[in-house]
């Protein structure tokens, strides 16, 4: 399926409809039962919206996008749901993360990228506050995307299923375009759809946007390393071995430093990247809690999400990678059952937590010390949702 928008004319159009018209009117969404939120924040957010929250089904009957208004005081309302064009899906042994991966759900620049692991497609959405238009959906490359890494005019897509690929794509406006025959295997021992300690868990750019970056878990606990070339090709990937066993997902500390959330012994690890491709491992620090495998930064501060223990530990990065938790042993906020993907807001004073195992979407605000106050949670979005975003 593509929609396709031939000119700047028609975008400003159908983008002026898309504020302006209901999404029930705009045909891009349908009524749904709109969460309950718990909290006491509500009556704090008298500025209005601030941003918007994006939080995605990953339903194999149909997989949507769910849209929240960020308020001013951080909480969040229901604005509107929209299709995505293909199906959600479940890897083989996940309890409360579907997909097991981060970054199925990207925004950048306006654009709104989305997986559809049953399918074997990605959805582009343009964004209009806290409204969405679907632009097209179009083959991932391979089999099961997870994970998607954007930045500017590329765009490349880590699909999970057998061996593992990563397809690069070029934007056109509001468009993607393959780039013809850049598709880097992965070699990984794996299956169709993916058992979710084996499948790649990450993908994304290195902070100067000259290489890309792929953990693949328990499936060789490696760290692949790709450089960028011309028109976003993709060398052969430089393997390195993670500090400790099964690195899920990543995020980049002062300097560009790499932080890597390690699950097996519920560790972060951080590492220099050289120009190489080669890691240097720099320290590693567990946080004592069970299946740390999620990791996002806000203010400074890498929050990680610990799925078998149902809260969230705060890590500092220090000068030459150096590791230290934040407060007393780290955990620094309970949460739902099963805290899995995370976001936060783009000035990192609200943090937003998946609950998997509960169908909830936690939320806090982010002090100047790295803790962590609980704002409310929205509930009743099912048991499921995979992949969240901010704006």
């Amino acid at each position: 399926m593509r929609i396709r928008l031939r000119t700047p004319l028609a975008m400003l159009v159908l983008g002026a409809a898309a504020v302006l018209a209901s999404p029930v009117a705009a045909g891009a969404a349908t009524p749904y039962s709109a969460p309950s939120h718990h909290g006491a924040a509500l009556h704090d957010d008298r500025s209005g919206p601030a941003g918007a929250v994006f939080v995605q089904t990953d339903s194999a009957s149909g997989n949507r996008i769910d849209v929240f208004q960020r308020q001013a005081g951080g909480a969040l309302t229901q604005a509107g749901s929209y299709a995505t064009g293909g199906n959600g899906g479940v890897e083989s042994g996940a309890v409360v993360d579907s997909l097991a991966s981060q970054n199925s759900v990207v925004y950048d620049d306006g654009d709104l990228y989305a997986v559809n692991a049953g399918s074997d497609t990605i959805s582009v959405f343009a964004v209009f506050g806290d409204r969405l238009l679907l632009l097209e959906v179009l083959p991932s490359g391979g089999t099961f995307p997870t994970s998607i890494a954007a930045r500017g005019h590329g765009v490349y897509v880590l699909n999970a299923g057998g061996a593992g690929t990563v397809a690069g794509f070029v934007r056109f406006g509001p468009f993607l375009v393959p780039i013809p025959g850049d598709r880097a295997s992965l070699g990984l021992d794996n299956t169709t759809p993916p058992n979710y300690l084996m499948g790649p868990g990450d993908i994304g750019f290195t902070p100067d946007g000259r290489q890309l970056i792929v953990t693949t878990k328990a499936s060789g606990s490696e760290i692949d390393v790709f450089s960028i070339g011309f028109f976003g090709y993709l060398s052969k990937p430089v393997v390195n071995p993670s500090t400790t066993p099964v690195p899920f997902s990543f995020a980049f500390g002062p300097g560009g430093t790499l932080v890597v959330a390690e699950a097996a012994d519920s560790a972060v690890s951080t590492y220099r990247v050289n120009p190489d491709g080669t890691l240097t491992g720099l320290s590693s620090l567990a946080d004592g809690q069970a299946a740390l495998c999620w990791i996002t930064p806000a203010r400074g501060i890498d929050y990680v999400a610990n799925a078998g223990s149902n809260n969230l530990s705060g890590y500092r990065v220090g000068n030459g990678g150096s590791l230290s938790l934040v407060g007393s042993g780290g955990v620094v906020a309970g949460t739902d059952a099963g805290p899995i993907d995370m976001a936060a807001s783009p000035d990192g004073r609200y943090l937003y937590a998946q609950a998997g195992g509960a169908g909830a979407i936690d939320e806090f605000a982010v002090d100047s010390g790295g803790g962590l106050a609980p704002i409310g949670s929205v509930t009743g979005l099912g048991a499921g949702i995979e992949g969240i975003a901010a704006d």
